[in-house]
């Protein structure tokens, strides 16, 4: 049987808790940590690996945690959602949304996930890289009083 072309890439993969099927055929899972066993070990800054426009279906749920809250580098926090650096995770988020959005072709989807745990709406807003077409706020009653937001772009730029 021939194998299916792969139209669905996970820029961030981690241990795949999003995913009802982890394994999904279509998908390609990336990930920086050999540990969480990606299909590509790479990083969401740069996804040369992957053509321009080959893309149906991007997901980029990111680190959220900005400010390493004293975690260990082996701890089941660190396994799970990683992190990002303090000095340049503005500049990162902003070169990873803009390598999810060129491999995705035209009219391909990109769902990006954002927790306002470390950092609010206000400032992830200038880093997208053109409007989400909607938005989902998951308002949170936690402690931290954190939301978790969901974007969805339509790549409609083709330049």
């Amino acid at each position: 049987m021939k194998q299916k072309k792969k139209i669905i890439l996970d820029a961030t993969c981690g241990n795949r808790m999003m995913w009802f099927n982890k394994n999904h055929p279509l998908t390609i899972y990336l990930d920086k940590r050999k540990e969480v066993n990606p299909d590509i070990i790479g990083d969401f800054r740069n996804l040369s690996k992957i053509e321009s426009g080959s893309l149906k279906l991007v997901l980029f749920d990111p680190p959220h945690d900005i400010y390493h809250r004293k975690v260990n580098e082996n701890s089941g926090f660190q396994k799970n959602f990683g992190n990002l650096n303090p000095d340049t995770w503005q500049e990162d988020l902003k070169k990873g949304l803009k390598e999810c959005y060129r491999v995705l072709e035209k009219y391909g989807v990109l769902i990006f996930k954002w927790n306002t745990h470390d950092a609010k709406l206000h400032r992830i807003l200038p880093l997208l890289p053109t409007d989400p077409l909607f938005m989902n706020v998951i308002r949170k009653t936690n402690t931290h009083n954190s939301e978790t937001i969901w974007f969805c772009f339509m790549k409609l730029s083709f330049n």
